[in-house]
């Protein structure tokens, strides 16, 4: 009889612990490190949620970035990226400044409708509420509805709104007005710049549309009234400027907010067509904004709530320019760079960048012949020096020879050169301005293989992008109006008592 009493691997046999014993010691092991794993992921998830709906968290002082690019669809983010790597020559695997912080999308439907505006697209994120169509912060039955801006001021956070359209535009309307269309800029501004039951809400106002703030009398006015809003603005405390001469010249410290920064009569320019000597870019009004909202709040333990607007990104999608659209998409890409810094230099601050709908059902790749190509020409969209809206006025002013007249605008402007007669001879015809610029894009779209499927909205999802503390729980797929909760309990805001405040007070001045 064999003495195996010396033979580790038998003793482990006789005790029970020999190799299969072993194998299943070890799949209970990876079951329960698995479990803990899961169940700390779950802690980690209910926590977020709770600090967020608490209001309390490691970082005390808490800001909100919301940027909103209007108009802008997932086929616009490829269209910018692919654009710049032609141009700069990048990587096949360039990342955009928002690529990397994408965590969802957004469904954009109004209460009214499967394709909504921009107005109802911002009244779901400013008052966390679906409405109709043209609706600025009114509820579907045209009752006003509190606003996280409004909220945020209440609460003692400074304010501001930064866009390159007019100011009284349906976005920044939303944030910062209550009427029950759009179209009344005349009475939007007058709430902007505190005549309304609230008083005066907003903290900085950067953007263009200085026509509804001058009397009707005077040349260039869009108001309905004799109302002269800058002169009232200047009697409700803003610091009021209009040049690019008085923008640089502003300094915290120097100056102090309120601030109201009216740069052109009507929305920015384009940022193919923007002159910096005139007009400041997105990005160096977003960079001014911050800095005086976080002077603004520098003494004190609330921060800032600020919504910036890459608004004409939607304005050349709407006349289908590919060019002027690929370069408002970039200069908001630059915003993004900016802001995702001033996220990186102040942990209690978050962004949310999304769009309120898209526009023009955009797609790369047209079929110009019988069968599909697969291909879209970026060469052509780098040549085009202006929008189609600046040479369509251009068009408008006869010239004695016409045909050579057309030719150059159209060499200078587009950067085409061979032109086809028949272009030619339908451009040196007496046309409107709109039918110009309609004709013009599509040289550039035929040329680039670039389709559009609409001059308007559509129901496309947008994409959700979010970067800073607590911006894992808008991953996945969600409707606009969680935008707008989720900055609520971000900011531990109640949008209720704005709204019960607001209504208290009669409003049918500002409804028809």
């Amino acid at each position: 009889m064999s003495n195996n009493h010396g033979d580790p691997a038998e003793t482990e046999r006789l005790l029970g612990f020999g190799s299969e014993r072993k194998k299943t010691r070890r799949e209970l092991c990876t079951i329960i490190f698995a479990a803990v794993i899961v169940m700390s992921a779950v802690i980690v998830i209910v926590s977020v949620w709770a600090s967020l709906s608490s209001g309390a968290n490691s970082y005390e002082k808490r800001s909100v970035i919301l940027m909103i690019s209007d108009g802008f669809g997932p086929a616009s983010e490829t269209f910018a990226r692919d654009y710049n790597q032609y141009v700069k020559k990048l990587n096949y695997n360039y990342l955009t400044p928002l690529d990397d912080i994408l965590v969802g999308s957004s469904r954009t439907r109004s209460s009214n409708s499967l394709v909504t505006d921009s107005a109802a697209g911002a009244t779901a994120f400013a008052c966390a509420m679906k409405s109709y169509n043209r609706a600025i912060a009114v509820n579907p039955e045209k009752v006003p509805c509190g606003t996280v801006l409004e909220s945020a001021k209440h609460f003692g956070f400074a304010t501001g709104l930064v866009v390159t359209s007019r100011i009284t535009h349906a976005t920044p309307a939303t944030f910062s007005a209550h009427v029950v269309d759009r179209d009344m800029e005349s009475d939007i501004a007058v709430q902007q710049i505190g005549d309304y039951p609230l008083g005066r809400q907003v903290d900085l106002m950067f953007g263009g549309g200085l026509c509804f703030f001058l009397p009707n009398s005077t040349e260039g006015s869009c108001r309905i009234d004799e109302r002269d809003l800058v002169k009232e603005s200047k009697k409700r405390g803003f610091k009021y400027l209009s040049t690019r001469k008085e923008f640089d010249e502003l300094e915290p410290g120097k100056d102090e907010i309120p601030l109201l920064g009216l740069f052109t009569p009507d929305h920015m320019s384009y940022e193919i067509d923007r002159d910096p000597t005139k007009e400041p870019s997105l990005k160096e009004m977003s960079e001014k904004a911050l800095k005086f909202l976080e002077s603004a709040t520098a003494d004190s333990d609330k921060g800032f709530f600020l919504m910036i607007e890459g608004s004409r990104i939607d304005m050349a999608a709407h006349s289908n320019d590919a060019a002027a659209h690929v370069h408002d998409i970039l200069a908001y890409h630059e915003t993004i760079d900016l802001v995702k810094k001033y996220v990186d230099e102040h942990p209690g601050t978050v962004m949310i960048s999304v769009s309120d709908h898209e526009t023009g059902g955009f797609s790369l790749a047209r079929q110009v012949s019988n069968q599909p190509q697969y291909l879209w020409y970026p060469e052509y969209v780098s040549r085009v020096n202006n929008s189609s809206f600046v040479l369509s006025q251009e068009l408008l002013k006869w010239d004695n020879d016409r045909e050579a007249y057309v030719k150059k605008i159209i060499r200078d402007g587009l950067g085409i050169e061979d032109l086809d007669d028949y272009d030619v001879n339908w451009l040196g015809e007496n046309r409107t301005q709109l039918e110009y610029e309609y004709y013009l894009v599509n040289i550039t779209n035929f040329k680039a293989q670039l389709g559009w499927a609409t001059h308007g909205h559509s129901a496309v999802d947008v994409n959700l992008y979010a970067y800073g503390q607590g911006s894992d729980v808008l991953r996945g797929n969600h409707e606009n109006t969680d935008i707008g909760e989720f900055i609520v309990k971000y900011l531990d805001l109640d949008l209720n008592y704005v709204t019960n405040k607001l209504n208290r007070h009669v409003l049918s001045i500002y409804s028809v």
